[in-house]
């Protein structure tokens, strides 16, 4: 069986100990680092981490730089920032660098882990009911073997979350989708976390694939209630 790593980036020591011994306990693996560069490194060293959780507020560049490197080159594994002060903005700032999900200290090992455990099963999970073949609408196509998106015959990079929310919406064109279908069928159902981070991730989304975000015309608003696609 493969062990299941997880890159820990914090420089705390007292804070990362905790975090690795819940996470080995909970049968992973934590690969270990305090400062961005290592973290980097690690992943160099380590392209099997599925999970990447990283602070914020770090001795050399901050996590939102970490992320973006990452993202600069691997859009398919789950990032989680760890933020200590609950800010909104550093949230959004977090996500908006393409993290899938961010905890606020001081966090419970069990919040933790039910994180993770989301997010690897969103990396690692290969659905064996997934339909091998294509999703086609408009100008898009998304390839459901390999997890990939075009537009126009052009590459979009999605990470696994936005890959599997626009599975969620060209699965059900026209549709109606709640913030909580939405939470529910890309996170799962225990995930504890909240509804923003639903709409942070289409905003992030819009970027990506509207030819105007700020005037979506793929991913509409449905006010008070969430979000359909169709067009």
């Amino acid at each position: 069986m493969e062990m299941k790593k997880v890159l820990v980036l914090e420089d705390e020591s007292s804070i990362r100990s905790f975090v690795v011994i819940n996470l080995k306990r909970s049968g992973y693996e934590p690969i270990e680092a305090e400062t961005g560069e290592q973290a980097l490194e690690q992943l160099k060293q380590n392209p099997d981490i599925k999970v990447a959780l990283l602070d914020v507020m770090l001795p050399d560049i901050d996590g939102f730089e970490v992320c973006r490197r990452i993202r600069a080159s691997d859009s398919k594994i789950g990032i989680i920032m760890l933020t200590a002060k609950a800010q909104e903005m550093d949230k959004v700032t977090g996500l908006m660098t393409g993290a899938d999900d961010y905890v606020t200290k001081p966090f419970s090992p069990a919040e933790l882990t039910a994180r993770i455990d989301a997010l690897f099963r969103r990396t690692g999970a290969e659905d064996p009911q997934e339909d091998k073949g294509e999703l086609r609408h408009g100008p898009f196509r998304l390839n459901t073997r390999n997890r990939t998106l075009e537009k126009n015959g052009e590459r979009i990079k999605l990470t696994q979350i936005e890959y599997s929310i626009m599975k969620l919406f060209m699965d059900n064109p026209g549709r109606a989708l709640s913030r909580e279908d939405i939470l529910n069928a890309v996170w799962g159902r225990d995930y504890f976390g909240e509804l923003k981070i639903v709409d942070v991730n289409i905003r992030r989304l819009r970027i990506k694939i509207e030819d105007n975000s700020t005037i979506p015309t793929y991913i509409t608003t449905v006010w008070g209630y969430g979000y359909k696609w169709g067009f």
